[in-house]
C-alpha cells in the first residue's frame, strides 16, 4: 500500500504492518474523543513514526497514487477530526 504523510512524501508499506498500526490508530481515535491533546499528539507522533521506520520511502519524484493519506506531525486535533472517518485514520 503507497501511504503518504501530508508534507513529507510517500511510502510503501506491507499490509503486514497494519494491525500494528491499527492499534495505534485505535488509540489515536480514543484521545481524539476525550479531547485529550497530549494524548493526541504523542500517539499520532508515534503512529507516523511507525509508518515512516516500517515503510520504504518512494522517490521524491514518484508519482504513485496515495492509498491513504495521513496527517502531517505538526496537525491540530481539529484538523485530523476532519480526515477521521468511522474507523479512523487507517481503515479497518
Amino acid at each position: 500500500m503507497i501511504v503518504r504523510i501530508m508534507g513529507e512524501g510517500q511510502v510503501k508499506l506491507d499490509d503486514t504492518h497494519f494491525t500494528e498500526l491499527n492499534k495505534l490508530d485505535d488509540e489515536l481515535l480514543r484521545e481524539m474523543q476525550r479531547d485529550d491533546e497530549e494524548g493526541f499528539r504523542r500517539t499520532l507522533n508515534a503512529l507516523l513514526d511507525a509508518v515512516r521506520r516500517l515503510g520504504a520511502p518512494l522517490p521524491d519524484d514518484s508519482l504513485e497514487p496515495s492509498e491513504l493519506i495521513l496527517p502531517s506531525p505538526e496537525a491540530t486535533l481539529a484538523e485530523v477530526r476532519e480526515m477521521l472517518n468511522d474507523d479512523g485514520l487507517i481503515p479497518g
